[in-house]
């Protein structure tokens, strides 16, 4: 007996010792761990609208250290330049028009959006064994089989609509007025609460619940868009901008706290590290009356939301894996319908049922300077009373063409050599 004992202990000492000369062995298995995965989307971004991608006005610590940490795509884009089908896209890995919603969903109640038989990320995830959650915008679909919890999520909470009031969370567009804010399914009301601070609640209420397993968070921000209500702290801040810069900038600024607030919670918990973190905007900038006719930034490129356009569709986007080299900057151009396929090539092993149109960005991701080249599509069939025609687009190497359909004129740019498709 005493034999076995000095066994054991002998083969816990060098099973320390080992660890102690090798502690990669420990990094290896904490690793193994199916990450977590964590998708910031914000609302009518602007191309440039971070320190990161080059505006000088406004304040974006944790935007930029999230960029720090990770990879930052300077040639990344929106799969549209409309809220509805850019997230279709996000969702379920194919262009706006092959996922059934190339126009925006409905905003009124019972009325569907997304369609049911498209497979969703968190469809994919959830039957996985992730914990799958919902929180802020949806704009998906307002019936019951297409709200969030019939697409693939397990906790849902924020607007299905394409806006609200942040105070009274009544839909912010047109009609009756009609409250839009929903907990798993039901309606709740939490009259005067400013929703960007509900949302970090909610997302530090469910990251914490699940710390101990695999999650999926999809935290879909309604800032920038329109109404331009930032927290006071950030109006103050801005107060000597010239309007309309003053009041988006302040919305800008009031969303990176609290993605700060949610990275600080990861810090918290320990997890960050076992945690992708992706952040993009829908599309570019509104011009539309209700941010009053501007505000946002989008640099050198021309256009913005409604326009396909660099700046209607080009957007800040980046990725922070497991074990991220820090500080990567890549021009190759890539597409909201890959993030799907990357999450699945690092959420392994997952079985891929849906038909996507994106690519795996894993080797990009991994320090390859390299990808297939391979065509980029839009297409807007719908009017738009806000501006833009609807049309068609491709991209293939420098080369984007761009087909009014209304005019049925076309438009062809080397974007090397005219950035700005003048």
């Amino acid at each position: 007996m005493k034999n076995k004992s000095r066994i054991i202990k002998r083969g816990v000492e060098i099973l320390i010792l080992i660890c102690i000369l090798n502690p990669g062995i420990l990094t290896a298995q904490k690793s193994a761990v199916k990450p977590n995965v964590i998708i910031i989307y914000t609302d009518d971004q602007g191309t440039i609208d971070a320190n990161c991608y080059g505006a000088k006005d406004l304040y974006t610590p944790n935007i930029d250290r999230l960029a720090d940490s990770g990879v930052r795509f300077t040639q990344f884009y929106a799969a549209a330049a409309i809220c509805s089908p850019s997230r279709a896209a996000l969702l379920t890995g194919k262009t706006p028009f092959k996922a059934g919603l190339p126009g925006n969903a409905p905003a009124i109640k019972g009325e569907a959006g997304l369609p049911t038989e498209q497979i969703t990320i968190a469809e994919t995830l959830k039957n996985n064994g992730y914990k799958t959650g919902h929180i802020g915008k949806w704009h998906l679909g307002y019936s019951d089989e297409t709200m969030p919890l019939a697409q693939g999520f397990d906790y849902s909470f924020g607007h299905m609509g394409g806006c609200i009031d942040n105070y009274s969370h009544y839909f912010f567009w047109e009609g009756a007025n009609r409250h839009d804010l929903w907990e798993n399914g039901k309606e709740v009301w939490m009259d005067g609460e400013y929703f960007p601070d509900v949302m970090v609640s909610k997302a530090e209420k469910f990251i914490t619940e699940n710390k101990d397993q695999s999650f999926f968070l999809y935290y879909a921000l309604n800032l920038p868009h329109y109404p331009l209500q930032a927290s006071k702290k950030w109006r103050e801040y801005y107060k000597n901008l010239e309007s309309p810069r003053d009041k988006y900038a302040a919305c800008i600024s009031t969303l990176d706290e609290r993605i700060g607030l949610l990275l600080d919670k990861l810090d918290e918990l320990k997890i960050r590290e076992n945690t992708i973190v992706i952040f993009q905007s829908d599309h570019g900038h509104s011009m539309e009356q209700r941010t009053f006719s501007g505000g946002g930034n989008s640099g050198i490129y021309r256009g913005a939301k409604f326009s396909f356009f660099e700046g209607g569709i080009r957007v800040p986007f980046m990725i922070k894996k497991p074990l991220s080299k820090k500080g990567i900057v890549t021009d190759i151009p890539v597409s909201g319908v890959d993030i799907f396929p990357t999450i699945l090539a690092y959420a392994s092993p997952i079985e891929n049922t849906n038909s996507i149109d994106g690519i795996n960005l894993k080797s990009v991701l991994e320090g390859d300077a390299t990808v297939k080249e391979r065509p980029l599509f839009w297409h807007y069939p719908h009017y738009s009373n806000q501006g833009g025609n609807p049309s068609s687009a491709v991209r293939l190497g420098d080369f984007k063409l761009i087909h009014d359909l209304e005019l049925d004129t076309y438009e062809l740019y080397n974007l090397k050599l005219d950035i700005g498709e003048a």
